[in-house]
């Protein structure tokens, strides 16, 4: 491992003179910085981590809190997490993944112990027992979420209100006028999870503004669990013709019961999904959807906390308006031409 001595000695120059060009602590003439920034490529050298952060009290590490419920959908949750570490890591910043459902411990953790410079939180609750000690302490943190309460924080999200009222509008130009949601797992809704929370509003207004019926059903995904769910909606509600499914896992089992059923999509049923363009593209039909902007996201949250840590931020709320791909499983209601 090359050394900062090494450095010195290769440019010319005092180890302090390295070091001040490395820090930018004190003024160093333009010809002396290249020279030994010129050193420092050839060598190879990297600085010490450990040392630098002791000099500078910046660890240059953001911490990101990824709750890995069974639950969830984890591989939106990753995408979202492989676009805040390539996004940090272009700021000149590493990124500690905490995945553990520690709750406020996790916040304490990180602020007592100068793990890292900020934090970025995911998967937030509308009354998230995380934000109380978040409030209290000052170090810089963006949620990607919303919680009820947005005062003091910074938070970026999808307009998951809007995306729900969209599907909504969509089936009903199309002349759907029963439409069921095939939803998270229960325990989705248990915890008050803020975009599923958030998408059930915005279906449930932009229904009723329409004059159209609604029936909400979660669902744990997997075939089983989707018969038993499309069964009791077919049973409550005979005249369904439109479902929206916010539920990656269920998408697949419901296209292969409609077809057992002998319904066929969208001729019989349409289906509109919220879901990356992956999951509507790569289904049996190809979705129409409102994509989830994973990667829009974690730029976001990593550009925003970076101003915060440079000193140029402020609290604010970010929504990323959404955006509804017609594919083929969404057409016209039954017997409208």
């Amino acid at each position: 491992m090359v050394t900062l001595a090494e450095v010195a000695q290769h440019a010319g120059v005092s180890a302090s003179t390295v070091s001040y060009v490395l820090s930018g602590k004190r003024s160093i003439s333009a010809n002396t910085r290249q020279r030994v920034q010129r050193s420092i490529r050839e060598l190879g050298y990297h600085p010490n981590a450990g040392a630098r952060a002791l000099a500078s009290s910046k660890s240059n590490i953001i911490a990101l809190m990824v709750p890995l419920r069974t639950d969830m959908y984890v591989p939106v949750m990753m995408e979202i997490a492989i676009a805040v570490a390539t996004s940090a890591r272009a700021h000149g910043y590493d990124v500690l993944l905490l995945t553990g459902e520690e709750g406020p411990d996790a916040v304490r953790r990180v602020a007592g112990s100068g793990l890292a410079d900020g934090m970025i939180l995911m998967d937030v609750e509308l009354d998230d027992e995380r934000l109380p000690l978040l409030r209290a302490t000052d170090q810089p943190s963006v949620l990607i979420g919303l919680p009820a309460d947005t005062a003091g924080l910074t938070c970026v999200d999808l307009d998951f209100r809007a995306t729900g009222a969209l599907c909504v509008e969509h089936l009903a130009e199309q002349g759907h006028r029963d439409i069921a949601v095939i939803g998270e797992a229960p325990a989705v809704y248990e915890r008050h999870t803020g975009f599923a929370e958030r998408t059930l509003d915005g279906l449930r207004s932009r229904s009723r503004e329409l004059g159209v019926r609604l029936l909400h059903r979660p669902c744990e995904g997997g075939y089983d669990a989707m018969a038993v769910t499309l069964a009791r909606i077919l049973d409550e509600r005979p005249d369904t013709s439109g479902l929206i499914v916010q539920n990656e896992s269920a998408v697949e089992p419901l296209l292969a019961l409609l077809r057992q059923q002998g319904r066929a999509v969208p001729e019989d049923m349409s289906v509109v999904a919220i879901c990356p363009d992956q999951v509507a593209t790569q289904a049996s039909v190809r979705l129409t959807s409102v994509a989830i902007p994973a990667q829009e996201m974690g730029r976001h949250a990593v550009d925003h906390l970076v101003a915060k840590l440079d000193g140029r931020g402020s609290d604010e709320v970010v929504l990323i308006a959404p955006e509804l791909t017609v594919r083929a499983s969404s057409g016209p209601a039954p017997g409208r031409p």
